[in-house]
């Protein structure tokens, strides 16, 4: 967020399993004045961060709305089923969602699925987060269906996972309100979307813009004509060119006799 003209800063909100680091990497190279601010979010925190101004941006999981913010999709995640690592499942390097039919299947209070039915056999209660899930998947109590990179982030040496290739899968998206779209969210947008320093819409550019038009300028004489090849075209060569021509003209009598 912007507090000031004197003092630009930037907030950017992430959820679980997002890693934002490369995108702060390049902003700290390119705007190095204007200090970024990373604020983790639950999923369900997003949309009041983002829509009562505690951050400019944020990278969020779908869905969003779209009547509120203005979003850019960044990727789909593979989704993925933990398990304890002696578990059955493990025996093959993908499964289906009919492998989990006899399988109590943790439905976290977090879910980032949007499940129209879940699969297997519903556990007795559902845990609070995804961490509480994965606390029971260790248990032996049930296991835990999904996005990848929250299964990296609560990674355990006891437990592993296997991708589910028919699973929903969540998607990622940069988002912010669509009435508050400033400067520092064009130069983050250009960030995520990988444009370079030249082609950034940024205000980077639009400070160096000045200056190259300058130079296109064509230079002119003190008698306003434009200089350059297309003007000395028009002069016929240079003089010395004319003099020895018209020398040659004169040439054309008779030969003057030597004494």
């Amino acid at each position: 967020m912007t507090d000031s003209a004197d003092s630009p800063s930037f907030r950017l909100a992430y959820v679980p399993g997002v890693t934002p680091a490369k995108w702060v990497r390049i902003w700290e190279e390119r705007l190095p004045d204007v200090p970024l601010t990373l604020l983790q979010v639950t999923p369900g925190e997003a949309a009041d961060v983002l829509r009562d101004g505690g951050a400019d941006a944020g990278l969020v999981r779908l869905p969003v709305d779209r009547t509120v913010f203005s979003a850019i999709p960044l990727y789909t995640e593979t989704t993925v089923v933990v398990v304890p690592k002696d578990h059955l499942l493990t025996a093959a390097d993908e499964v289906t969602l009919d492998d989990l039919a006899d399988e109590v299947v943790l439905h976290p209070l977090d879910d980032v699925l949007g499940w129209e039915r879940l699969p297997g056999e519903p556990a007795f209660e559902r845990p609070a987060t995804t961490a509480d899930a994965i606390e029971l998947v260790a248990a032996n109590i049930g296991v835990l269906v999904v996005p990848q990179s929250l299964a990296r982030l609560h990674h355990r040496r006891d437990l592993t996972y296997r991708t589910v290739v028919d699973a929903p899968r969540s998607g990622v998206v940069l988002a912010w309100p669509e009435e508050a779209t400033t400067d520092l969210v064009e130069d983050f947008i250009g960030i995520v979307r990988g444009r370079t320093v030249n082609s950034s819409r940024g205000r980077a550019q639009q400070q160096t813009q000045p200056k190259s038009e300058k130079k296109r300028e064509p230079r002119r004489t003190a008698a306003g004509r434009t200089t350059g090849g297309a003007a000395r075209g028009r002069t016929g060569g240079p003089r010395s060119g004319g003099a020895k021509g018209a020398g040659a003209r004169r040439g054309t009598g008779k030969p003057r006799r030597r004494s």
